[in-house]
């Protein structure tokens, strides 16, 4: 799980490079900033830390979490419903989100 600044020019260009990075290592985004990689054991999952120690930019935070494999197919996915607010947009427009 990463957050980190984009407010500058240098600071995207870390952020991209850093991404980038997670992915050339076989990590893959689960959403926004969270980014997972599924290894053999916690001795492999040492190797990737390295890794991550190395190409974690000046500021900002990364953090790193162990997860069983049981425990990451306990995860439930839960999704709110849709908004059926109405807004009116111009004179005469409605749209539905």
């Amino acid at each position: 799980m990463f957050d980190l600044p984009m407010e500058t020019a240098r600071e995207k260009k870390y952020y991209r490079v850093f991404r980038k990075e997670l992915l050339a290592n076989g990590f893959v985004m689960l959403q926004y900033s969270i980014y997972y990689r599924a290894v053999q054991n916690r001795s492999a999952g040492k190797k990737f830390e390295r890794i991550l120690k190395m190409i974690t930019p000046p500021s900002g935070e990364v953090r790193l979490l162990y997860v069983s494999e049981k425990q990451f197919e306990e995860m439930q996915l839960l999704i709110g419903k849709r908004s059926q607010q109405e807004e009116k947009v111009g004179a005469n427009r409605l749209v539905v989100i």
